[in-house]
């Protein structure tokens, strides 16, 4: 055998005992600062999600929220969700006022289906985004929204926990 041959068994042997790597693993990164408009996202206020309207808790617009959801199945939204909760998943009514007129992101930190309710009329949304890199934010959905009070709906949710935050993105 020669010196190439032996070589390159010794890489092949070294590939057999290497650990395996892991489909989709992330690869560590430093976050860096959120924008302006999300710089309240942490460290978060502790809020239940209510379960109707009714008992939604006021969120505080530029602030963010550490929620704890309840199961879907126990909800009675003002406006039935486009999609379809999963069996055992969590969801939970919030509420919110907007004074001025102008565009507002709903912020989440995790996978979840969200609508915008006022009255029992479910908004539509202007545009949709994953949060910044490295950042503890997975999904982002704008709405322009009027002065009111609306609820934030949230279903489908595999975890109970779930940091969310409306902010304004311009006016």
């Amino acid at each position: 055998m020669t010196m190439a041959g032996l070589t390159m068994a010794g890489w092949i042997a070294s590939l057999a005992l290497a650990p395996p790597m892991q489909a989709g693993a992330a690869t560590p990164c430093t976050p860096p600062p959120l924008p302006a408009a999300l710089a309240g996202w942490e460290p978060g206020v502790a809020v239940a999600a209510g379960t109707g309207a009714a008992g939604a808790p006021m969120l505080t617009i530029g602030g963010g929220a550490r929620a704890t959801l309840v199961a879907t199945n126990t909800l009675r939204y003002a406006h039935a969700p486009d999609k379809a909760a999963a069996p055992g998943s969590f969801g939970g009514l919030f509420a919110f006022t907007v004074a001025r007129a102008g565009r507002y992101r709903v912020a989440l930190g995790g996978g979840a289906w969200i609508d915008v309710v006022q009255g029992d009329r479910a908004l539509i949304s202007v545009a949709h985004d994953h949060g910044p890199a490295c950042s503890p934010i997975r999904k982002m959905v704008d709405f322009d929204l009027t002065p009111g009070r609306y609820l934030l709906q949230v279903s489908g949710s595999k975890t109970r926990a779930l940091p969310l935050m409306v902010a304004t993105v311009a006016r």
